[in-house]
């Protein structure tokens, strides 16, 4: 039986997403797979009052269940408020859906916001698809976001070996025809914690280490003027940081050249139109430096929740970081009190 996303307590992105837009920062959208993951966005944005948005990729909710999820978002409400956040903005996003199908099935599940990406689909079919969606998912007043332009990466079952940039003439015709909500644009970020290779990258004389090509501001600037004020959102936002990378390396993993996204470059792309940071490796980074970590210290672990507050602890710390040093977004909740 169908439940709606109001009965769960969640808010679709239409209101939190004209804020950011008119306020100059943007929504955190944190991916998650299992309840530490989820405890830690919670605890994060609740403590600092920010709007966040719960991404559930297609593998996610295979691997998490899909009525488990209804209720771990219902749950992550009734968190909120019991950590004093009396009025918690927290939307159920389904990231990169690639079919109306399944769309469907996270409308009638209480998602508050899907994403259906044609991107790699001919134009005129990303349109038609994209429309299918809109037309049912608006019926439930359900928010939708789409993808024109090809991000490089590998995100679950996203993979693509090369990025196409955005074609800034396509945007007003495709927004207008879709109906979409948000649009997420290609301008230089990539999925997974390998987003450039060596040689796409300069060498920082001074620390040795490598500094990933800029985005294409200029790209987003013509986005910009083609449709002021319209929501734009970028994928596989992750900085990979390196003190997580060195603890994952340091205690037995083996994750050589892992580079993301600048942070300066994202904090800039947030004082845009772009009102919603995609962020998915890091969290894995942290949960993963958190476990290596705790197992190799202690050898005679077999507790999950002994290493699992660990990990969970790491992701708290880096979400609170994402959420003020990058995003802008703490104190951004409609209501304060």
């Amino acid at each position: 039986m169908a439940v709606s996303y109001k009965e769960l307590g969640l808010v679709n992105t239409r209101e939190m997403f004209k804020r950011a837009v008119n306020g100059g920062y943007a929504i955190p959208a944190f991916n998650f797979n299992n309840l530490e993951q989820l405890q830690a966005i919670i605890a994060a944005s609740s403590e600092l009052k920010s709007p966040v948005i719960l991404q559930v990729s297609k593998g996610a909710r295979n691997y998490a269940n899909a009525t488990l999820l209804r209720y771990m978002a219902e749950g992550a409400v009734e968190y909120a408020k019991e950590l004093g956040c009396k009025a918690p903005e927290i939307v159920l996003h389904l990231d990169h859906g690639d079919s109306f199908e399944l769309c469907k099935s996270c409308v009638d599940m209480g998602f508050s916001s899907v994403m259906i990406d044609g991107s790699a689909l001919p134009y005129e079919e990303n349109i038609a698809l994209t429309k299918k969606v809109v037309e049912y998912a608006h019926a439930h007043d359900v928010t939708v976001e789409a993808e024109l332009g090809v991000l490089a990466g590998v995100e679950d079952e996203v993979v693509a070996a090369e990025s196409h940039y955005t074609k800034p003439e396509e945007v007003i015709d495709f927004a207008t025809r879709t109906g979409c909500d948000s649009l997420a644009i290609s301008i230089g970020t990539s999925h997974g914690a390998y987003k450039f290779t060596p040689e796409q990258c300069t060498k920082d004389p001074k620390t040795g280490k490598l500094v990933p090509p800029p985005l294409a501001f200029d790209v987003l600037a013509e986005i910009e003027k083609k449709l002021p004020g319209f929501p734009i959102v970028l994928h596989g936002s992750s900085s990979v940081p390196q003190e997580y990378v060195e603890i994952i390396n340091k205690f037995g993993g083996k994750l050589p050249n892992a580079i993301g996204i600048p942070e300066d470059q994202l904090r800039q792309a947030s004082k845009s139109a772009v009102c919603k940071i995609n962020i998915d490796s890091d969290s894995r980074l942290a949960y993963t430096a958190g476990v290596r970590e705790t197992l190799a210290q202690h050898p005679d672990y077999f507790d999950p929740r002994q290493y699992g507050k660990v990990a969970r602890q790491y992701m708290t710390d880096m979400y609170k970081h994402k959420i003020v040093d990058v995003l802008g977004s703490d104190n951004k909740l409609a209501n304060l009190d």
